[in-house]
């Protein structure tokens, strides 16, 4: 058989490595698809100028896009038979990803519990993208709920990875060469660094956002995610949600475009702490989105950048000026993603 009906649950081994196929050298055409297809207006991603105001040698393609072309690098492997991505943890953005540069991924498998039902099971990855230097982009763990292809087959012992609940500042990599000493507010769109924000402060960011049938498809489709749920409309309707899923990252994406509004100064993100697909979205779904300030911390040894903890709720048809968000043990019923994530973001100097 020479075609591959991809990994199913029972296929995953604790230990696993998958070197993933196809390479990707980006370019700026993948920035300039990207933010037509989010309407990210970040500076620093958006004039080379600008970032080399920074210390950049060029501006650098949006933090997200450089994930979501890792992770569709993972989903032959990892999520091809995937009945949702769950959620994520331990994300760390390293060096930036230039128009140029070649990307490369792999993934080990550290965790793996079936679920009751024995229909499906839980697949925990940690994966990394990696440069042609062989200099970490991207590196975070996610978990996936993953078919089985035969609901008697043995499930493994189940394990689940203890992970932390968020990446310590001094953890976080700041790009080389930077010197946020000269950046430019007023040519960023945004006048509010790190010292105006507040722990506990909440954004309502404005404006939402439609989600297309084509974008939402066209978006996935330049990740090189091949996940069936998101383009196979024919299949998808028997399914459970009897339409086309739309790939949680788009939502990511979004939210994140429609934080300028806001946050406009958090030029970089520089770590994903945690993070969950609430509820499933579909075309026509209008996203809004609020922002917490979770904590402000200094950076170690810079006066330039300050880090701030985020936490990004986003919903679906509903704006967010109430702030909805989770109550006890349950959601609103309009929240799609719990996002909690850190950037940096210019500070005055002392």
């Amino acid at each position: 058989m020479k075609t591959s009906a991809g990994n199913f649950f029972e296929d995953f081994a604790l230990g696993q490595i998958f070197d993933h196929a196809t390479p990707r050298t980006v370019s700026a055409a993948d920035g300039a698809l990207y933010l037509a297809l989010t309407g990210t207006r970040f500076a620093v991603n958006s004039s080379d100028p600008f970032a080399r105001s920074l210390g950049l040698p060029q501006a650098p393609l949006d933090d997200f896009l450089a994930f979501h072309i890792v992770f569709g690098k993972t989903v032959p492997d990892i999520s091809l038979n995937a009945v949702a991505n769950l959620g994520y943890a331990s994300g760390n953005f390293g060096v930036p990803l230039y128009p140029g540069d070649t990307v490369t991924a792999r993934s080990e498998v550290i965790g793996l519990k079936e679920n009751s039902n024995h229909q499906t099971g839980v697949v925990y990855v940690r994966s990394q993208g990696k440069n042609q230097r062989g200099e970490s982009v991207v590196d975070y763990v996610r978990w996936v709920m993953v078919r089985k292809r035969d609901p008697a087959a043995p499930a493994p012992p189940p394990v689940v990875p203890d992970l932390p609940p968020a990446v310590p500042v001094s953890a976080l990599t700041i790009p080389p060469g930077l010197d946020a000493r000269g950046y430019d507010r007023g040519l960023a769109g945004a006048k509010h660094g790190w010292n105006d924000y507040v722990p506990g402060e909440r954004i309502d960011h404005g404006g939402g956002m439609t989600i297309e049938e084509a974008e939402h498809a066209m978006a996935t489709r330049l990740y090189q995610n091949t996940a069936r749920v998101h383009f196979n409309l024919h299949a998808e309707k028997a399914g459970r949600l009897g339409r086309r899923l739309i790939y949680g990252g788009h939502v990511i994406s979004i939210a994140r475009a429609l934080s300028f509004n806001g946050l406009g100064n958090a030029f970089r993100v520089a770590a994903l702490n945690g993070g969950r697909h609430v509820a499933p979205c579909f075309a026509t779904d209008t996203i809004y989105a609020w922002s917490e300030i979770l904590a402000k911390e200094s950076v170690p040894g810079r006066q330039d950048v300050g880090a701030l903890r985020i936490r990004t709720i986003a919903t679906k048809d509903r704006d967010c000026r109430e702030f909805p968000g989770r109550l006890g043990d349950r959601y609103d019923p309009a929240v799609v993603l719990d996002l909690d994530y850190t950037v940096l973001m210019p500070r005055e100097p002392h």
